[in-house]
């Protein structure tokens, strides 16, 4: 794994926005203090997650509304399927969010 360092400010309200980290389109989430960070499409359909909500622990695909928990990536009961979810530090000198290196990545660096 490798931790990369966000460059941006955390605002103090809750939000989902889009951010792209190394090539990668992530989901960035700030739901009731925590951050969070996940892929940004719906395993079900392929809606845009930075484009939904947040509501009881679960980020809400805008477009059939399914939902998957921040916490474990698991889509709602009865969904069988789930989100990757990317560990999150808050560290002294900002946000790092940590990525698998590729197989190929790793040997030609």
């Amino acid at each position: 794994m490798k931790w990369h360092k966000l460059d941006m400010e955390i605002p103090e309200e809750d939000f989902v926005k889009l951010i792209k980290l190394e090539g990668k389109k992530i989901c960035l989430i700030k739901h009731e203090n925590n951050l969070y960070a996940v892929q940004n499409t719906c395993p079900h359909a392929g809606g845009i997650l930075s484009g939904g909500w947040c509501k009881n622990g679960h980020i809400i695909c805008p477009i059939h509304r399914y939902e998957y928990s921040l916490q474990t990536g698991r889509g709602a009961a009865g969904q069988g399927d789930y989100i990757d979810i990317y560990p999150v530090e808050e560290r002294v000198d900002g946000v790092y969010i940590g990525l698998k290196e590729s197989f190929w990545k790793k040997l030609f660096s």
